[in-house]
């Protein structure tokens, strides 16, 4: 426990020190590489973001089902989370969010039960406050720099959480699985819809995009502001460490003091 406690200090003070000690920044003077941002959550336009529980329209969301089994301990029986982009919105401008890696902190939670089944979803809303703390860029590529493949395989898995309305979309001959030339056609329509969600974040001055960082520093998403946000990692931080040294030295008195007795 001790150990466990250190490593969850480490973990809790690094994320504190890169929240205190990165300035927020406004989106149109944001310096390119690690930044904090701080606005409101928006959805693309004619890009919409839906939880498959709920039916609420989102900007990001995440998801479990699980049933009762005979032992009356709840199983997982599906889970999944949204990739797709959606915007930071502040009062000099947007920037596109892509959450793909991001740690996603307090946002809006709902859980219910239905019959033996429990649903859990955690949203981040439209409108709502958003802190980013990642890698920001500007672009003006033709296709924003960003991986047009990669996004596709994205959106497809996205596609396959929802297995259903995948069949009832592409499986034309209705076999209930799909076969290569019906795999074919949507991953077609997967490209389309990417270069129109592309296509459609083009300006003249370019895009921003505020992405998980390549060289290992934390990649935040928070419906908090950032005062808060920094806050609660410095109480954690502190709670893990005390923690730390009292799991240790009750250790010490358990099983250290009777052999240095001897």
């Amino acid at each position: 426990m001790s150990v466990v406690s250190f490593f969850a200090w480490m973990g809790n003070y690094r994320r504190y020190r890169q929240v205190h000690d990165v300035p927020t920044s406004k989106i149109a003077s944001a310096a390119q590489g690690y930044v904090e941002l701080f606005g409101r959550a928006a959805l693309i336009a004619d890009s919409p973001i839906t939880a498959p529980l709920s039916d609420v329209p989102c900007c990001w969301y995440s998801y479990c089902v699980e049933v009762k089994g005979s032992d009356d301990k709840w199983n997982e029986e599906d889970s999944g989370e949204s990739i797709a982009h959606f915007l930071l919105v502040d009062d000099t401008g947007e920037c596109v969010v892509s959450p793909d890696g991001a740690e996603i902190l307090f946002p809006e939670h709902k859980s219910w039960t239905k019959g033996s089944r429990r649903y859990t979803e955690d949203l981040l809303l439209p409108q709502g406050p958003l802190y980013a703390l990642g890698h920001f860029r500007t672009s003006t590529a033709a296709v924003l720099e960003v991986d047009e493949n990669k996004d596709v395989s994205h959106l497809l898995a996205d596609w396959k959480q929802d297995l259903a309305t995948l069949l009832k979309r592409f499986d034309t001959d209705r076999s209930g699985t799909l076969d290569l030339s019906e795999w074919e056609y949507a991953r077609l329509e997967a490209r389309r819809e990417i270069r129109k969600q592309h296509g459609e974040l083009h300006t003249g001055e370019g895009v921003h995009l505020i992405t998980k960082s390549h060289d290992g520093r934390v990649f935040i998403l928070a419906g908090e502001l950032p005062e808060r946000i920094g806050r609660r990692f410095e109480l954690w931080s502190w709670a893990h460490l005390i923690f730390f040294f009292g799991a240790g030295i009750t250790s010490f008195l358990l099983f250290g003091a009777p052999a240095g007795a001897q």
